[in-house]
């Protein structure tokens, strides 16, 4: 069964593949109007969402299909104590194809193994969020017209932020791109990660600690905010605020063609007065973001047989356990802790990636 639970579920084929399908939507969406007439979409939504879940249902319904499940995890079941693979493995049972978020990390990997339909990810954590990937990814093909030989600024959250995990996972795989990361020294990115993803890959970064130093480099700028609880103090957190705000007197050392992207909402890293800028992507965003999600629950059902990389080589042990306390195997004792094996030789959580430990 193929699922979408990391951004490299999909092949870089199978990506762009859903890219230009979203394109062609966007183009002319009527020729798409009917396409999932009596299919249902269900969304399992554990935590708030407005953007994410709503582009979801739009998306379904501009297919001409149906939605259904919760928005709030206190009027399903689970307020009743039932686990995310049941109630994955029920709606399934009413549903074509789901969609989950969830703020347990490796919930919607759990969902997958009990599911009897493909499951998208729609967020776990500060894990991953794979469809605002595909949402980033088409904009930036639309804004730019490639996705290969650019510089992406990523600015903000760094450590914490799925939306930039996610995306330096998908964009690694294309030519020549470069990531320059902009945070506070508080936010870097975790050197597992940079590690794993950036150094093996052989994909350049350095980092820098204002959006100045980088800005007339960039073609994409990709704003996420920082977060004052991430700060052990106002102090400290009133120190490095204003540097990594965006303003006009910023945009006017950008390039002409220039991309700003935001996975929203925004607070006050991005000043109003830039919304008015033809290089601000960050609105038209949400409406490509719609466009892709229907691609998606199309290839989605389309390529059901295939399999799903990130349920490979799985095995359980007794005797680990995931270190990440916000993985849901952590949290529920009910859900199996499955392993994998990297090239290494490091063993990892399956659900989280996260790596194992021994119980002893």
């Amino acid at each position: 069964m193929k699922h979408l639970i990391d951004p490299t579920d999909l092949t870089r084929a199978e990506t762009d593949e859903i890219v230009a399908l979203g394109e062609a939507m966007y183009a002319n969406p009527a020729a798409y109007a009917e396409t999932m007439r009596h299919k249902k979409l269900g969304t399992l939504f554990y935590e708030p969402s407005t953007r994410t879940r709503l582009s979801f249902t739009a998306a379904m319904m501009e297919l001409g299909g149906n939605v259904l499940g919760f928005a709030d995890a206190t009027n399903a079941s689970v307020a009743k104590g039932e686990s995310v693979g049941d109630t994955a493995r029920v709606i399934s049972c009413f549903a074509d194809i789901l969609a989950i978020r969830h703020p347990l990390e490796g919930a919607p990997f759990e969902a997958s193994m009990t599911s009897l339909v493909p499951v998208i990810n729609a967020g776990d954590g500060s894990h991953n969020h794979p469809t605002q990937t595909l949402t980033d990814l088409i904009t930036i093909q639309k804004e730019l017209g490639r996705l290969d030989h650019l510089t992406v600024g990523c600015c903000g959250d760094l450590r914490y932020g799925r939306t930039v995990h996610s995306l330096i996972k998908a964009m690694a795989r294309y030519e020549g791109v470069r990531f320059v990361l902009i945070s506070p020294e508080e936010l870097r990115l975790p050197e597992d990660f940079r590690r794993e993803v950036c150094e093996k890959g052989g994909i350049a970064c350095r980092e820098v600690t204002s959006i100045e130093e980088a800005i007339s480099d960039l073609d994409v700028l990709y704003m996420t905010r920082v977060q004052k609880e991430r700060f052990p103090s106002q102090e400290e957190y009133e120190r490095v605020k204003d540097c990594f705000v965006l303003d006009a007197a910023k945009m006017a050392l950008a390039k002409e063609r220039m991309a700003v992207l935001h996975p929203l909402p925004r607070v006050n890293e991005i000043a109003v007065e830039v919304d008015a800028d033809p290089r601000a992507a960050y609105f038209r965003q949400v409406e490509y973001g719609k466009f892709v999600r229907m691609a998606l629950i199309t290839k989605l059902l389309e390529w059901k047989e295939r399999d799903t990389p990130s349920q490979r080589g799985l095995f359980s042990d007794a005797a680990l356990r995931c270190t990440n306390p916000k993985c849901i195997t952590n949290a529920d004792p009910r859900t199996p802790r499955r392993f994998r094996r990297q090239p290494d030789g490091t063993l990892v959580c399956a659900c989280c990636d996260a790596k194992a430990a021994s119980l002893k």
